[in-house]
């Protein structure tokens, strides 16, 4: 990867909204930005190395998403942050072998050290292969090889990988149908070449073969997570198969356009018994839309307009954020813990109103 110079970049601090703006870029990365900054440092998050987790809740909906704000800012090459975080995960996929696991089998019981590779490999392969473009950049390929060799070769998730369970949704419950999605759509956007290469068509055979076998079984936020899958891996879904998605998440709309994520996630419980928030929050939305949008839905249908403008009307004014809501527990949407759905929740927000750009 080439190295990518500090100096000149500018990360976005202070942002103002004017009157009647339905939302605002700038106000989406002073937040992104700022919640990345802090998750990089935060001594929870610090791993060997010099490194720090790549989480799912708030590394891997930045690294998304926070380059489809480079235009709408003005900036030519990425924030001081994201570089951060480029140059983070570059060093942990560079030293692969002798990078401790960021969680171990020795302090979180087993198999945690096996799930965290594989949900590590997994990730840091699909923000190297989005930040190359069609150009496959050498750690790219070396993020994607470290993810092949975890890939599973026997028993019913044949074809899958190895992925944390804390039993938290929807990242780290039973999640692993999640983890093999996000590795189809790190090939799928992978340059062509690269997917054409005989050893990774038959890598993505495997793989293609266990997200049908378990489609079924999922809920529905990661079979709207599939759609997304689907744009980038041709006949991953059938038409048919492709449009029931679509059509059971548009039956989940609320009256005010957005979705909740409480309606996504089948029988799912919070841990301390509190009931789930069914309003529309800034997680499902995003999702849900950006998917949609990536499987090919005009943003002209009904349903789509109103989801997008769910999106531009909600976002905090002084914040910069949208916000979302724990599965798990209730929390304090204030506290440092407590945004982290929020985390998510902008990232997929400003995808879907970026149209993924």
């Amino acid at each position: 990867m080439k190295p990518i110079a500090l100096g000149a970049l500018i990360v976005v601090s202070t942002v103002s909204l004017s009157a009647g703006d339905d939302w605002s870029a700038k106000s989406a990365a002073a937040y992104l930005d700022g919640r990345m900054s802090w998750w990089s440092t935060w001594s929870n998050s610090a791993r060997d190395q010099e490194t720090f987790c790549v989480s799912c809740h708030t590394s891997l909906p930045y690294a998304l998403a926070r380059p489809s704000l480079r235009t709408a800012l003005g900036e030519r090459e990425p924030s001081a942050i994201e570089a951060k975080v480029l140059q983070s995960v570059t060093k942990r996929v560079r030293l692969w072998n002798e990078v401790k696991p960021f969680y171990s089998d020795e302090k979180s019981g087993a198999p945690k050290t096996a799930e965290s590779r594989g949900t590590e490999a997994i990730l840091n392969a699909l923000i190297l292969v989005n930040y190359d473009g069609s150009h496959l950049s050498p750690y790219a390929r070396l993020a994607l090889d470290n993810m092949w060799a975890l890939q599973l070769k026997t028993g019913d998730a044949k074809g899958a990988f190895p992925w944390l369970e804390f039993h938290n949704s929807p990242w780290e419950g039973d999640s692993q149908f999640l983890g093999a999605t996000l590795a189809a759509i790190a090939v799928g956007s992978a340059a062509a070449d690269y997917r054409s290469e005989p050893q990774n068509q038959e890598r993505m055979k495997s793989l293609r073969e266990y997200l049908a076998r378990a489609r079924g079984s999922q809920v529905l936020i990661d079979r709207v997570m599939l759609l997304w899958a689907s744009a980038k891996v041709p006949g991953l879904l059938t038409h048919a198969e492709r449009q029931a998605i679509i059509d059971e998440a548009l039956a989940r709309q609320q009256a005010d356009g957005g979705f909740s994520l409480t309606a996504f996630v089948g029988q799912w419980k919070r841990h301390d018994d509190t009931p789930l928030e069914t309003k529309s929050d800034g997680y499902a939305t995003g999702v849900v839309m950006f998917a949609l949008e990536q499987a090919g839905e005009s943003k002209e249908r009904p349903q789509m307009k109103r989801g997008l403008a769910w999106l531009a009307q909600n976002q905090s004014k002084t914040e910069g954020r949208w916000l979302a809501y724990s599965l798990n527990k209730q929390r304090d949407l204030a506290s440092d813990v407590g945004k982290f759905m929020s985390d998510a929740a902008t990232a997929y927000a400003v995808l879907a109103l970026r149209g993924g750009n």
